[in-house]
């Protein structure tokens, strides 16, 4: 059966208006949806090859979301990802280069390759990590949110205004998490923006079965539980980057001038499996192809060619820009080295004493009393 997207709430118009999209900011969504689109498909090809380990969750079809939140973000502003998160740092503008060679678990990875897929973490983008486990990263997003606050009203920094974007699935709605986070969020007016990515189904579970519908609608809207929290709700056509765009730019707005949280449910479909080792037999064919027709870059490349924003040469340009940029970053991921094993236990046991481990993967130690040795990392 296809699933048909409810009408979607009439947003106020923005600055981010397609009719005030200009030939700068649509070679930079353009670009940006590409980029993520690409990057995926080369990263399936490459975990087919072997050339990626463990479970790989790409976000194919779901560019849209990423792209109109993100790159209408500063550089000092917070997201914080889920396990579906290379595209996610490409948008927040981590190199691509970096981003594969995590992939890839080599030593030039933005984690040094210790985080896998699953777990890109960036200090210097304030990129706060990809979480493996459904809700987990929300409290993080909702701590960096807590501090822009603290600094702001407490410590007297007027230059305080970041806000942070949690990015999380329908499944993640029906943990405890978000209801806990999204009320100290209200309570305190923190500068946080919940962007809820419901692409239909939490691994195998169709949204519908898992959530009870809200009041007076067939389907389990999520966005109707902001209000219940203070805070505005917004349900936004996931598949079209500039209606993602403009919900974004009136919550972002909201954020910094302090007014307060915003719960954005973005309605969005992935076109792959739930990852890489998914077969995907659960989803009928006539509902994929619904949404694969609602494609949102050819939407985007048709509008910007048919309004004259961009010619054919310039999105020809783009697309070889981006094939380029992923073909380095694959090359640079696979001529990359291995991390030292050395590198195995740091950042996760604490070592007080600085013992440290050798360069050959063995821990250090010299207690009083005992004589000096190695022993085995097991």
């Amino acid at each position: 059966m296809v699933t048909e997207t409810p009408k979607v709430k009439e947003v106020k118009q923005s600055g981010a208006s397609k009719h005030d999209l200009t030939p700068e900011v649509a070679t930079d969504l353009y670009k940006d949806m590409q980029l993520g689109r690409i990057f995926e498909d080369r990263c399936a090809e490459m975990y087919y090859r072997g050339k990626m380990f463990g479970f790989v969750h790409l976000y194919s079809g779901q560019e849209a979301v990423s792209t109109g939140v993100i790159r209408h973000l500063r550089r000092d502003d917070y997201i914080c990802s889920t396990y579906r998160d290379h595209v996610h740092a490409l948008s927040k503008d981590v190199p691509a280069r970096e981003i594969m060679a995590e992939l890839f678990g080599k030593k030039t990875g933005i984690c040094r390759g210790q985080g896998g897929s699953m777990h890109m973490f960036s200090a210097k983008y304030n990129l706060l990590g990809g979480f493996a486990f459904i809700g987990e990263g929300i409290p993080i997003g909702l701590g960096a949110a807590f501090q822009i606050k603290y600094r702001k009203e407490v410590l007297g920094e007027e230059n305080a205004d970041q806000v942070a974007v949690n990015f999380f699935g329908d499944g993640t709605c029906n943990v405890g998490q978000f209801y806990e986070c999204m009320n100290m969020a209200s309570l305190y007016k923190l500068p946080c923006i919940f962007v809820v990515e419901n692409n239909k189904w939490a691994i195998g579970m169709y949204h519908p079965r898992a959530t009870g519908p809200t009041e007076g609608d067939n389907d389990p809207y999520i966005y109707k539980k902001g209000p219940a929290f203070g805070m505005p709700g917004v349900l936004v056509d996931g598949m079209d980057v500039m209606k993602v765009r403009e919900v974004a730019a009136e919550a972002i707005a909201r954020a910094r001038r302090g007014d307060g949280p915003t719960l954005i449910e973005a309605e969005t479909y992935r076109f792959r499996g739930h990852s890489l080792a998914d077969p995907d037999e659960l989803r009928q064919k006539e509902e994929k192809d619904h949404y694969a027709a609602r494609d949102p870059i050819p939407q985007f490349r048709d509008f910007v060619l048919k309004q004259s924003i961009l010619s054919e040469a310039q999105i020809k340009d783009i697309d070889n820009e981006v094939e380029a940029i992923v073909s380095d970053a694959v090359k640079f991921a696979d001529e990359s080295p291995k991390p030292e094993k050395g590198q195995l236990l740091e950042n996760v046991f604490a070592d007080p004493k600085g013992f440290g481990i050798a360069p050959d993967g063995r821990y250090r130690y010299e207690l009083p009393g005992f004589s000096s040795g190695t022993a085995a990392v097991s």
